[in-house]
């Protein structure tokens, strides 16, 4: 008598497994995600023990040093850590239409006229579409080779039936097993594909991109353990009213997780922005209450950015807060230390925050410039155009040491700027800049008194 196929449902956005059906899933409290996922009988296969790997000493194992390849983008290779390692399997995930695939062609054309075989699959497009893709961006060369599939085992036949020195998968959403009982884009079949490229990869030696969706809450679709399989994980962000991307990594087994690559988006595609702080500061007006200018540290490259806040009267029964670019949270401490400390009454106020060209700043070296934009439009008085301003706020009204004082001051004289207001306890980190001069203080209250 034939075995009845077993059924289980799973998760979309986490990966849970239960027994039935149920509207709200146990684990991540996501509504209406769990997914009917059949399981064929079949006894599980055990292992050769004649074919078991042997352990050896760790200090045994000969180490040669890892060759990059250098794709000639000097933004992209930044966040990779310094090129291409051989046989890493990269993630990259962003929102939809942010790029994508426009930046993985690009970087597959660099690489074919560098004499590179490269290999882009596709299962969202046909082999016409990127072709007129390709030629609409200028990104075409004799070695590189396009193909529309989503069957996961054709794939892996191609690869291994033609040797190519990088491979691209768009997206990982698309690719089906075909021996797996479940519907392409599933978490099901995300991770078997992700587990047979990882494989690939290490054993061939073949770098690999897999081009990710990413949820309305900003996540890559499909599990988490996808982000855990992969050497690299990168995120492509910006805004599509703004020309500016940046390319983030989160995750990487061989470089920093620190650095940012910043490109713009043209007609011919993306461009790199060597220069960020002179593009965030092109349009910034001369003089405007609630405009300030501070310097905030992505790896190990500091860019200025314009902070922009509007403090005004407001008609509802509760105030609004809103905030571009920076952690909301944050805001409003900053706001609750500028009332208590300044005597300054913003709680029934309005407060609007925005960082100009689509940045987000995270880091609280930018609380300084937060609490001036905000006291500059509460008084209506400007903040001299050529003042940086840096420091992080406590809760006391003391402004506190950043890291990297002296890159951010060197960046901002370079720029320009000829006033750095930067805390006490900096001073000791700092040698004379040319041009530069440094104005320490203490609390929030002295801050406040030397601008305005």
């Amino acid at each position: 008598m034939k075995k009845k196929d077993k059924s289980i449902f799973r998760c979309q956005s986490c990966g849970n497994q239960a027994p039935k059906w149920m509207g709200q899933c146990p684990e991540c409290g996501e509504w209406d995600t769990l997914v009917e996922e059949r399981l064929a009988p079949g006894a599980v296969k055990k292992k050769n023990s004649s074919f078991l790997p042997e352990p050896v000493p760790i200090d045994s194992v000969e180490v040669t040093s890892t060759s990059r390849i250098k794709t000639g983008l000097d933004e992209f290779d930044r966040v990779l850590g310094g090129g291409i390692v051989d046989g890493s399997l990269v993630l990259i995930g962003g929102d939809p239409g942010i790029g994508k695939s426009t930046l993985m062609l690009q970087v597959l054309s660099m690489l074919s006229n560098k004499g590179k075989k490269c290999l882009y699959v596709s299962g969202e497009e046909s082999v016409l579409q990127l072709s007129m893709r390709g030629k609409r961006l200028k990104s075409d060369g004799s070695s590189l080779f396009v193909v529309s599939e989503t069957d996961l085992d054709a794939i892996t036949a191609l690869v291994t039936q033609s040797k190519y020195d990088v491979l691209v998968i768009d997206s990982i959403q698309t690719i089906f097993h075909p021996d797996v009982a479940s519907t392409p884009g599933s978490v099901t079949q995300i991770r078997e594909a992700a587990m047979q490229f990882m494989r690939l990869a290490k054993t061939t030696g073949l770098p690999i991109f897999l081009v990710g969706h990413v949820t309305k809450v900003g996540a890559i679709a499909g599990p988490r353990i996808m982000e855990h399989m992969v050497d690299t994980v990168l995120y492509f962000e910006g805004d599509k009213s703004h020309v500016f991307r940046i390319l983030r990594a989160v995750k990487n087994r061989f470089g920093s997780t620190n650095e940012i690559g910043v490109f713009e988006m043209n007609e011919k595609g993306l461009s790199q922005v060597p220069n960020p702080s002179a593009v965030f500061l092109a349009e910034r007006s001369m003089v405007a209450p609630g405009s300030v200018v501070t310097a905030c540290m992505e790896g190990t490259r500091p860019i200025l950015v314009e902070i922009q806040g509007l403090v005004s009267s407001s008609s509802l029964g509760t105030p609004r807060r809103t905030v571009l670019g920076l952690d909301n949270h944050r805001v409003s401490l900053i706001a609750a230390v500028m009332e208590k400390r300044l005597g300054m009454n913003l709680s029934g106020l309005d407060i609007f925050m925005n960082v100009t060209g689509g940045v987000k700043i995270v880091e609280p070296g930018a609380d300084l410039a937060i609490a001036s934009a905000l006291a500059s439009s509460f008084l209506d008085k400007p903040v001299d155009k050529e003042t940086l301003l840096i420091g992080e706020i406590g809760l006391t009204g003391e402004i506190r040491s950043v890291s990297h004082v002296q890159s951010r001051v060197k960046e901002a004289a370079k720029m320009g700027f000829t006033r750095c207001l930067v805390p006490t306890g900096a001073v000791k980190q700092l040698s004379k800049v040319n041009g530069m001069t440094i104005e320490s203080v203490r609390f929030l209250k002295d801050a406040m008194e030397v601008l305005f």
